[in-house]
C-alpha cells in the first residue's frame, strides 16, 4: 500500500466463505482500503494536487512535496475515479432532496436575507469519440467540445457603501455537469435547498435568457425571481446596433445610448417600438426580428430599475467567473481532450475545492469505490 509515508505492508485477517467462494478483510473497510493500492491520506493529495495542475504536473507536486513517486497516469486515473465517485454521492444526495427523501437542516446562525443561483454553461475540448454525431460550430460541421452546465448558488445580507448589492464573502458554492437540462436542475435545485432556498426570504435565478434556465427554474422554484443577466441584455443591444449601422447611419451611437437607458429602465415596449421602426428588408428583417424576440420574450425578467430598487443583483459575473476560474483554468488548457468520466471527476474536485467543501469528499466512504 502506499501512503504519504511511503509503501507500507498492511497485514490483516482474510474471511473466506466456503459456500460463495469470497472473501474480504473487514480491516480494509474500516481502514479506507478496500480494492485500493493508495492509502486515503495520499489519495487525498493526489486529488488535490491533480484538480489544480496537469496530471504530469500533479505527479511530480506530489513527489516533490512528498517524496513519493507517482507517474502522471496513475495519480490522473486515481484523482478522476475518487471525483466520479464524489459525483455519484452528490447527484444521489440531490435527488433525495428534491424527492423530499432527505430534509437538509437550516443554514446555522441568522439567515442571509438572499439565495440567488447563477446559471451559465461552457464549452470543454473532448476527445474524438465523445462528440461523434454530434453538430458544431467547426467548418467541417463537428463538434469538438461538449457544454458543461454550472450553478453558482451565493448568498446576499447587505448593499456595499455606494448602495449596491455585496456577495457574502465565501458564500459561493459550486456544481457543474455534462447532464441533461432535467438531470441538471436536480443538482441544482438540491444544492439551493441545501443552501437554505426553503428558508429564505428571497430566491433569484440569475441567467442569460436561454429557455432551459427558466424552464428549470419554473420546475424547481416557481416562486423565485427571473432575472436575465444586465450584460447579455446589453450585447444583444450592441447586436441591433451593429445590424443598423447602415440604416441610422451617423446617429447609431446616439441610437444605442437611448436603447441601452431604456434597457437599465426595464422599460422593455419602449425598445421594441424603437426596434420595429428600423426598416429591414428581406433576410435584415428576420435577423431583426428574432433579435427583437429575445426581449420580447424575456420582458418580465429585465425590470431592472424595479430589481435595482429592491437591492438586488441583475448581473450573473459569478457563475461566468467560475466558468473561466473553475472549468477553464484546468480543463480548457492548450492541447486537452477529455473523457465525459474523467471531466466530471476533475470538475467534481474543482467545485467541491472551491465551494470549500473539499473536506466532505474524504469524510464519506464513497472515495473507497475502486477505479474502473
Amino acid at each position: 500500500m502506499d501512503t504519504v509515508l511511503g509503501t507500507v505492508a498492511i497485514r490483516r485477517a482474510w474471511y473466506h466463505c466456503a459456500a460463495c467462494g469470497r472473501g474480504f478483510a473487514p480491516r480494509d473497510q474500516e481502514l479506507g482500503t478496500a480494492g485500493q493500492t493508495m492509502s486515503p491520506g495520499l489519495r487525498k493529495m493526489t486529488a488535490r494536487a491533480a484538480a489544480a495542475v496537469p496530471f504530469a504536473a500533479a505527479a511530480r507536486l506530489v513527489g516533490e512535496l512528498a517524496g513519493i513517486t507517482l507517474t502522471g497516469k496513475r495519480a490522473g486515473r486515481r484523482a478522476e475515479a475518487d471525483g466520479q465517485a464524489a459525483a455519484a454521492v452528490i447527484a444521489a444526495e440531490a435527488a433525495a432532496i428534491t424527492a423530499r427523501q432527505l430534509i437538509p437542516l437550516p443554514p446555522p446562525g441568522p439567515l442571509p436575507d438572499k439565495l440567488y443561483v447563477a446559471i451559465d454553461g461552457t464549452g470543454v475540448p473532448m476527445v474524438a469519440g465523445e462528440t461523434d454525431g454530434r453538430p458544431g460550430k467547426a467548418e467541417d460541421g463537428r463538434a469538438r467540445t461538449r457544454e458543461v452546465k454550472m450553478a453558482c448558488a451565493f448568498t446576499q445580507t447587505r448593499l456595499d457603501d455606494d448602495g449596491k448589492p455585496a456577495r457574502d464573502p465565501g458564500s459561493s458554492s459550486y456544481l457543474a455537469t455534462f447532464a441533461p437540462a432535467a438531470d441538471f436542475g436536480i443538482l441544482m435545485a438540491g444544492e439551493a435547498r441545501r443552501r437554505g432556498a426553503g428558508h429564505i426570504r428571497q430566491l433569484t435565478v440569475l441567467g442569460d435568457g436561454a429557455v432551459w434556465i427558466w424552464n428549470l427554474a419554473a420546475t424547481h422554484f416557481p416562486e423565485a425571481t427571473q432575472i436575465v443577466d444586465l450584460y447579455h441584455a446589453r450585447e444583444h443591444l450592441h447586436d441591433l446596433a451593429n445590424l443598423a449601422a447602415r440604416l441610422l447611419a451617423g446617429h447609431r451611437d446616439d441610437w444605442l445610448a437611448e436603447r441601452l437607458a431604456e434597457l437599465d429602465a426595464g422599460d422593455i415596449p419602449a425598445i421594441l417600438v424603437a426596434g420595429h421602426d428600423l426598416r429591414f428588408t428581406g433576410s435584415l428583417a428576420g435577423e431583426r426580428d428574432k433579435a427583437l424576440r429575445y426581449f420580447e420574450a424575456n420582458a418580465c425578467r429585465m425590470r431592472y430599475a424595479r430589481y435595482r430598487s429592491l437591492g438586488l443583483f441583475v448581473g450573473s459575473g459569478t457563475v461566468e467567473a467560475g466558468c473561466k476560474s473553475v472549468i477553464g483554468q484546468r480543463l480548457k488548457l492548450s492541447g486537452m481532450r477529455w473523457t465525459e468520466p474523467g471531466a466530471t471527476g476533475i470538475l467534481t474536485l474543482r467545485c467541491q475545492d472551491a465551494s470549500n467543501r473539499w473536506e466532505q469528499i474524504w469524510e464519506r466512504p464513497h472515495n473507497q469505490t475502486p477505479a474502473a
